[in-house]
């Protein structure tokens, strides 16, 4: 029997909201163009409603960034600049799309939600057998989540128009190439919970 969750990856006010918090400016304004949030918002509730397990994951790190799994010079700046602690503003959900009472958050230090987290744990120990992916971005987050899920034996179901990328093309080539060689790509009007 199929045991669905609903991992909402990055959906951050630094990577996501226009204002004084934001980080990634291409990346938000795919998200606007796109309307990604109002449509991760109507997939949430429909989650919420069907008893589905919602999983949110965000980039936040503790304040001695030794956490940081990803140690890239990519990464960097965001220990140079103190961006993205776990307390900091613009690594809080975006209020449309936090969690409620009893909805896990992962926290990671990375891009790939698994690595350096208890993520895969918590999902075996509640039955999961599939994951069902919206986030940004979609040849990051979205692309290292699917991968391993897949590698890891899980069914894996992308929502494509609950996911953005800092560039269009970067999005069209991750949602026709490289996702569809982990998992199913649907949109959120045909995916059924």
């Amino acid at each position: 029997m199929t045991k669905q969750a609903l991992l909402m990856l990055d959906y951050q006010v630094g990577l996501c909201e226009d204002g004084p918090h934001l980080k990634a400016p291409p990346l938000q304004a795919q998200i606007a163009e796109r309307d990604v949030l109002a449509t991760a918002e109507r997939v949430l509730t429909r989650a919420r409603e069907a008893g589905v397990l919602v999983v949110h994951v965000r980039l936040a790190f503790d304040p001695s960034y030794k956490l940081r799994t990803n140690r890239l010079p990519r990464f960097d700046p965001y220990e140079t600049n103190r961006v993205m602690l776990a307390d900091s503003p613009e690594a809080q959900f975006v209020k449309a799309l936090a969690p409620v009472d009893g909805e896990p958050v992962v926290d990671k230090g990375c891009v790939d939600p698994f690595v350096g987290t208890a993520l895969r744990t918590m999902l075996a120990a509640e039955g999961v057998t599939e994951v069902v992916l919206g986030g940004v971005a979609t040849n990051l987050v979205v692309e290292s989540a699917a991968r391993h899920a897949s590698d890891a034996g899980l069914q894996v179901t992308i929502v494509e128009d609950m996911c953005a990328s800092l560039a269009p093309d970067l999005h069209t080539f991750a949602m026709e190439r490289v996702l569809p060689l982990f998992g199913t790509v649907t949109t959120s009007a045909d995916l059924t919970f």
